[in-house]
């Protein structure tokens, strides 16, 4: 696995990443010639941020720290300078932590820019700027307002509604509930203060927002959000406390940006294209939705929660999905629109591993006998009834598997059929 997974460098916090974190920053700082920085609120993120300008700033770049923001934050701040860097390390525990690169629009640096990177980096062999060239670190200010201020354009009349909101005690703690609040809102905060010591999983799906879930009940909320730790990704509840499953928001969210075209990922449900959108699929990474948004589209996602509103940024925004959210509930209910979508049986899970061989398991896994086949990212089987997709993780030793029917047994099959195929192939190779 290469220094840059599916959403930049992220790994356990130790010795090793501060050093890395040197090098990218001199890296970058040969290739930008102005770069913002910012960074989350994990205890270790002040001192990647460090190690990160430091190496800017002895490469000759000038950069500008822009504190502890949100990623899309540092993604709208990126316009004003060449590149933005950003310490996170996302939803991972706080014993993790990374860096991701944005370019001027928003978008992650792309497989050539990360390419030259780890080819500057892996050489070990650096000339610095001399002493009259190292530039000095500024502090960027009011990227926090910039970002607000962009949101409230999109949102004139006031919102009169509601809203639990779940941070997580992560970057979104300083954005978020202002935002809210600026928009007409009643914001009943939950782990809304910054903070390394994070009260519950980062990643917002169900089985961490079960508190979240209570709250909107208890208070009468008109609808539920949730941020990761960097904020990049939004997910919802309903007014009846329900988690709203990631395929049905973006059918909602689409809705409400009157989306004729549709990008996402191989993982995402089939109901998109049932609902009526053109949809264009991509790689698993939100990365590869926002590169392909470039090339048209009017909105874009993950179900795990980063949603991409190209009018405004090509990075995954949280905080101005919270405001559209937010917008739709205050017209009507939550409830009534996700019960107006189909659904149907998803399964998701991993296997791990310490190397695979894909194009072999592949053979095993065309004994299912698919209607069709597409490798662009891992191998997803496609059936009349329901498909199949088997993956290397791009962050982890794992393989990832996601199966959908249009029956719970079905999707059960095949998610099992996948999951066996991959633990013999590893067992063959124990051999």
């Amino acid at each position: 696995m290469g220094l840059f997974g599916t959403s930049g460098i992220r790994r356990l916090f130790d010795s090793d990443l501060v050093g890395l974190a040197l090098m990218v920053g001199l890296a970058v700082g040969k290739s930008s010639a102005r770069v913002v920085v910012a960074r989350d609120t994990r205890t270790s993120s002040d001192a990647l941020k460090h190690a990160v300008v430091a190496g800017l700033l002895a490469a000759g770049s000038p950069c500008e720290d822009a504190g502890v923001v949100p990623t899309p934050t540092i993604g709208l701040a990126a316009k004003n300078c060449a590149a933005g860097v950003m310490i996170t390390a996302s939803h991972n525990p706080p014993e993790y932590n990374g860096i991701k690169l944005f370019n001027s629009d928003g978008s992650a640096f792309d497989a050539a820019q990360r390419q030259r990177l780890e080819e500057m980096i892996n050489r070990e062999s650096w000339d610095i700027a001399s002493w009259d060239e190292v530039k000095e670190c500024r502090e960027y200010e009011g990227a926090i307002e910039q970002h607000i201020d962009r949101i409230v354009q999109d949102f004139p009349e006031k919102l009169k509604l509601k809203v639990a909101l779940d941070c997580g005690c992560g970057a979104a703690s300083a954005v978020t509930p202002r935002l809210l609040r600026r928009l007409g809102c009643e914001v009943v905060e939950l782990n809304c203060r910054a903070s390394g010591f994070f009260p519950r999983g980062l990643e917002p799906d169900k089985s961490n927002l079960k508190e979240l879930m209570s709250v909107v009940k208890e208070s009468g909320a008109d609808a539920g959000i949730a941020h990761d730790g960097d904020a990049d990704r939004m997910m919802a509840v309903d007014e009846q406390g329900r988690f709203i499953p990631g395929d049905k928001l973006m059918v909602i969210l689409a809705r409400a940006c009157n989306a004729a075209e549709v990008v996402t990922t191989l993982d995402a449900s089939m109901i998109v294209e049932e609902m009526g959108f053109r949809v264009r699929r991509t790689r698993i990474g939100d990365m590869y939705v926002s590169d392909a948004l470039k090339h048209g589209g009017d909105f874009g996602g993950e179900p795990s929660g980063s949603w991409i509103f190209p009018g405004v940024s090509y990075c995954p925004d949280g905080i101005y999905a919270a405001a559209l959210i937010a917008a739709i509930a205050s017209q009507q209910r939550l409830s009534s629109l996700v019960d107006g979508i189909p659904g149907y049986p998803l399964l998701r899970g991993s296997v791990n591993h310490n190397g695979i061989n894909l194009s072999a398991l592949e053979t095993s896994l065309l004994a299912l006998e698919p209607a069709s086949v597409d490798r662009s990212d891992g191998v997803r089987l496609g059936f009349k009834d329901g498909w199949l997709l088997v993956r290397p993780s791009g962050t982890e030793p794992k393989i990832r598997l996601t199966a959908e029917a249009k029956t719970e047994a079905r999707a059960r099959a095949l998610y099992e059929s996948g999951a066996a195929a991959v633990r013999n192939h590893l067992a063959g190779k124990e051999k």
